[in-house]
């Protein structure tokens, strides 16, 4: 008899993990779903490739029914709740707003769930920010959370009401705690992708770019990228090495939380050396600190201990440090190019 095919349920399928994810739970055999706003534009850039393959259903974190008729329509086995207000920078801009998709939002995705198709997996997306002022150095399972900005107190939220689904409803619920995490997908919104597509503006000789930063200025402007922080530390990996972890803690039998992140730390200037580096020019030239970018209150340094991922899950980080800054400072340059 002919195993019947898995369906998967993806919040946020279009932004960075939600599609790094599509294509691994495309290859693993699934039919692959994903929510999108009616608001949303069109042209899904980070799915463009694989489209054609997706079921994508009209649904808002905001809008309850609108989720529940999601679920209804597809049926899943597995949901992954990814979609939120990911910039924990925005989130001191507005707050209410992030308090409203990235922690009720979570909630109203997971109340649905219980109502509609109960016996569907969960995944819930967790933060590394909810350890915020770091208690303990690295950070694990076990280390209590000291959340530091809105964005944080809000994934903090969600990921206490994912336990607390699990434990009262005997739901299947996992909680990825994942660490920061980039790719060539990033939004430029991010310190990571702001300095790759600075890098490869100075590669190419541009001066002022077309994109706008937050304050709706050029990210590049007069050869220069402008940031926060310098000193800021972060535990940086792949995006597409940590949905195989979120897809791996979906395939066991009994549902955990797990840490995943590479244990290795990085400041913000280390980030900018390399990637200026790679296409031989010095970072001081082009990067200036703009106190605009820095957040009213810094986290850190988060550094995760992947130990029980690697047990349990049999993970690894494949990508490094180094080899995900060329990948990023490359495709800004091939963008560039075109």
């Amino acid at each position: 008899m002919r195993k019947q095919q898995k369906v998967a349920l993806i919040t946020g399928i279009t932004g960075q993990d939600g599609s790094y994810l599509a294509e691994l739970l495309l290859k693993k055999g699934y039919k692959v779903a994903g929510t999108i706003r009616k608001s949303s534009h069109f042209v899904y850039a980070n799915i463009g490739k694989i489209q054609d393959r997706l079921t994508l259903v009209n649904a808002d974190l905001l809008d309850p029914v609108s989720i529940t008729s999601a679920l209804k329509l597809t049926r899943p086995d597995e949901v992954y709740n990814l979609a939120s207000q990911s910039a924990p920078s925005d989130s001191f801009k507005q707050p209410i707003h992030t308090a409203e998709i990235t922690a009720i939002g979570a909630h109203r995705v997971l109340e649905a769930v219980r109502s509609e198709c109960p016996q569907a997996k969960f995944y819930q997306a967790s933060s590394s920010e909810m350890f915020g002022w770091v208690r303990e150095i690295p950070q694990n399972e076990e280390t209590p959370y000291n959340p530091a900005n809105p964005y944080a107190v809000a994934k903090l939220y969600a990921h206490s009401m994912a336990k607390i689904y699990r434990v009262s409803y005997g739901m299947f619920v996992c909680n990825g705690i994942l660490f920061n995490h980039e790719s060539p997908r990033r939004g430029l919104g991010f310190v990571t992708q702001k300095i790759c597509y600075g890098a490869a503006c100075a590669k190419a000789g541009v001066k002022t770019s077309k994109y706008l930063n937050e304050e709706g200025e050029p990210v590049v402007k007069n050869g220069k990228v402008s940031v926060g922080n310098l000193q800021a530390k972060r535990d940086w990996g792949f995006a597409g090495d940590y949905v195989e972890a979120m897809y791996l803690m979906m395939q066991k039998e009994t549902p955990d939380d797990y840490v995943v992140a590479t244990g290795e730390t990085h400041t913000i200037q280390e980030l900018a050396e390399e990637a200026y580096k790679y296409v031989g020019l010095n970072w001081e030239t082009h990067v200036i600190v703009d106190k605009r970018f820095i957040r009213p209150t810094e986290t850190g340094p988060l550094i995760g201990d992947a130990s029980k991922a690697k047990k349990e899950l049999g993970w690894e980080p494949k990508v490094n440090f180094k080899k995900l800054i060329k990948m990023m400072v490359d495709e800004n340059i091939k963008r560039l190019s075109r």
